[in-house]
């Protein structure tokens, strides 16, 4: 089987531009959250907020999507970008170990008021962070105190050359500085499995990962929900927040 790096994200955290950067390098089987359309759309799906007449796809279960990430592994290596709480009931050791692990967190500020915008009626389940820590955790126990590596999404965009560099370099593949760039006019929706790949028109219109100017939230500005959510959400980020990669 060849490599699977999985990187393990928590939603609204700028994954799917990280993932279509690397899309453009070519060498790899692409997957955008396999575990998450079982979840959302599968047979019996499992999110929160899910009501009976919703989209369902017959023969379509976590296990399917295993079976098939494994297929592809048999001709060619694999990335995927996924979000640990689809599958936390699923984190055995013998199947961690198909994977190279990575880590892509962000502000709760930033991905809490983003959800928020999207879905006001989110369920605090489909956040993430309290699994994307548990993985984090467990993953260091079982590599004997050795954590997998942690690349903060504001660093990523402040410096995209130099943080993709490290991050290829910390799961064992080549950095392909070309795939930083790429055509506006992209189709998200081709690879995304919710709501025709709405949630990603900006990135469409996107011409590479470029340095960004550091933005900030401003919490106490944000309607009550979002900041309970976030004081429950912001000690598991900065957990992981201490292990990031750093240039």
């Amino acid at each position: 089987m060849h490599k699977i790096v999985a990187l393990w994200a928590i939603p609204r955290s700028t994954s799917t531009a990280f993932e279509w950067m690397m899309r453009q390098r070519g060498d790899l089987d692409c997957l955008h959250e396999p575990f998450g359309e079982a979840w959302y759309q599968g047979e019996e799906p499992l999110w929160q907020r899910f009501k009976p007449g919703e989209k369902t796809t017959p023969g379509l279960t976590l296990e399917s999507v295993w079976e098939d990430i494994k297929a592809r592994a048999e001709k060619g290596p694999v990335f995927l970008k996924d979000f640990p709480h689809y599958i936390n009931h699923m984190w055995t050791p013998e199947f961690l170990s198909h994977f190279t692990h990575a880590f892509l967190i962000r502000d709760p500020a930033k991905t809490i008021s983003s959800m928020y915008n999207k879905w006001p009626d989110f369920d605090e389940g489909e956040v993430g962070f309290p699994e994307q820590r548990a993985l984090f955790d467990l993953l260091t126990a079982l590599n004997g105190g050795n954590p997998p590596p942690v690349v903060d999404s504001d660093d990523l965009l402040e410096n995209p050359h130099d943080m993709t560099a490290a991050f290829c370099e910390s799961v064992g593949i080549p950095f392909i500085e070309e795939a930083l760039s790429w055509q506006a006019g992209g189709d998200p929706s081709a690879h995304s499995w919710w709501d025709g790949g709405s949630f990603h028109a900006n990135l469409a219109q996107s011409t590479g990962l470029k340095p960004q100017v550091r933005k900030y939230v401003e919490v106490s500005e944000a309607p009550e929900r979002v900041q309970q959510v976030h004081r429950r959400m912001k000690p598991h980020y900065d957990h992981l927040y201490q292990h990031r990669i750093t240039l």
